[in-house]
């Protein structure tokens, strides 16, 4: 996979922060391996101080911030710790879902390598609000915003309610394939169907936090292609 430039990924920077659009299939920092370029080593190729505020999964696209300075980091840090940092990721889920300020508040233990449950003894307290932007015949758009931040907290949430985010095996998802919803779809003899995504849909839509000033800061970040051409197929063929 060819890298991206970090400059080019870039929504915001001033002295203290850099906000970027992190692209699907990079993980947030060094994975067990080691040997893969991850979103941290771009960014200190970019800035040599730089800090990782939060992780988003490796198959996860979207807003990311980094500090550039010792006192942005402690700034973020503690905005994210005291839960005033807001958040709103974007996900296309199975199935038609009519949520409106839907709560799960369900505690989620994490056994560590990637081992996340719903546990009413052993887990932390998670919470996420749902919200769905659009429905299509076989899937919805919903807008997630997670109160706190546990491992996986948004997919498990999601998988809870019936409701697996596309493509997320994990939790129950479904790949998504155009045959399943357009009518007089036909592959030619020896050809293969490919998914319409080949990773989880979710995506970090939006982040707001402070800056050292007080000021608070929204920045956005646009769908990357995979996730916007997905959305344009189903509004085409599953409207």
């Amino acid at each position: 996979m060819k890298l991206p430039s970090f400059k080019d990924l870039i929504l915001f920077e001033n002295d203290e922060v850099i906000v970027v659009n992190k692209p699907p299939f990079i993980a947030s920092v060094d994975e067990r391996s080691g040997n893969e370029p991850n979103m941290l080593r771009l960014a200190k190729s970019y800035w040599e101080d730089a800090q990782i505020c939060h992780r988003l999964d490796k198959e996860t696209s979207g807003a990311l911030i980094f500090a550039k300075t010792p006192e942005a980091y402690r700034s973020i840090s503690m905005q994210f710790e005291h839960r005033q940092i807001k958040k709103i990721y974007h996900a296309v889920i199975d199935g038609t879902h009519n949520f409106e300020e839907k709560m799960v508040d369900l505690p989620i233990a994490n056994f560590g390598k990637g081992n996340v449950i719903i546990d009413k003894y052993e887990g932390k307290r998670a919470e996420t609000i749902f919200n769905s932007i659009k429905f299509y015949k076989h899937f919805t758009l919903v807008e997630c915003q997670p109160k706190t931040g546990r491992m996986h907290q948004i997919r498990i949430h999601l998988a809870t309610q019936r409701a697996s985010i596309v493509a997320d095996e994990m939790y129950g998802g479904k790949y998504p394939f155009l045959s399943t919803f357009k009518k007089g779809y036909r592959l030619s003899k020896n050809e293969e169907e490919q998914p319409l995504i080949r990773r989880f849909a979710l995506h970090a839509r939006e982040v707001t936090f402070k800056l050292l000033n007080g000021e608070e800061t929204t920045i956005s970040a646009d769908y990357p292609k995979d996730f916007a051409t997905f959305l344009k197929l189903l509004d085409k063929f599953d409207s």
